[in-house]
């Protein structure tokens, strides 16, 4: 019964979200995109040209953003789930966390690359706290790999939660760029743990 009450108040606050309604027009399959649009805007992480690579990717709402903002640039999208393909992305199904897959993310540019992003989140167990570590274990991992991949100048964006990991995460990332936000969307939900942590010029 409680499971039942949790999925119709999720169906009911799906249908009132105006950022669920704009994403059905705009052509985005999740309205995450939106948390991305706000990010870029404020941050000017993205531009026509650039190299970026996509962690977590789908169900690919970034993704789109990121191939109709960087248009003539490349960009790597990776996950462990299967995505619908996307106008100029290059898509790899694997555990970013594998050397392997970094290895093939690394072999496709064969360069650095201008811009990292992840808005990974770990499958919910229900356990805020717990669901908030593992989700900041893949911020960490995602920052350090970004440390390999990235220009000088280059852009880091992450998800992360408020939770016991989340002030490591930010001196983790103090520690490797010289500037480093913490921002929260006005897209994303206000019952929301989750931030961004964006990350500029590597140290």
């Amino acid at each position: 019964m409680k499971k039942n009450r949790i999925s119709k108040n999720w169906i009911i606050k799906q249908k009132r979200d105006p950022y669920v309604k704009q994403s059905l027009i705009d052509g985005y399959r999740a309205r995450s995109a939106y948390k991305l649009i706000e990010i870029d805007k404020k941050f000017k992480i993205l531009k026509n040209g650039i190299s970026v690579v996509d962690l977590g990717a789908s169900p690919g709402s970034w993704s789109q953003y990121i191939s109709r903002t960087v248009k003539s640039g490349r960009l790597v999208s990776i996950d462990i789930k299967s995505m619908e393909e996307i106008k100029n992305t290059i898509q790899i199904k694997g555990d970013f966390t594998n050397l392997v897959s970094q290895k093939k993310i690394k072999e496709l540019f064969k360069s650095k690359v201008d811009v990292v992003v992840s808005d990974m989140a770990v499958n919910t167990t229900g356990i805020k706290d717990i669901d908030a570590i593992y989700t900041g274990e893949l911020a960490m991992e995602a920052i350090n790999f970004s440390k390999e991949m990235l220009v000088k100048e280059g852009r880091f964006v992450s998800k992360i939660f408020l939770g016991s990991s989340f002030n490591e995460i930010v001196a983790l990332g103090k520690k490797i760029f010289k500037e480093v936000k913490v921002f929260k969307p006005k897209s994303s939900r206000k019952e929301s743990k989750e931030s961004f942590i964006i990350c500029q010029k590597l140290r």
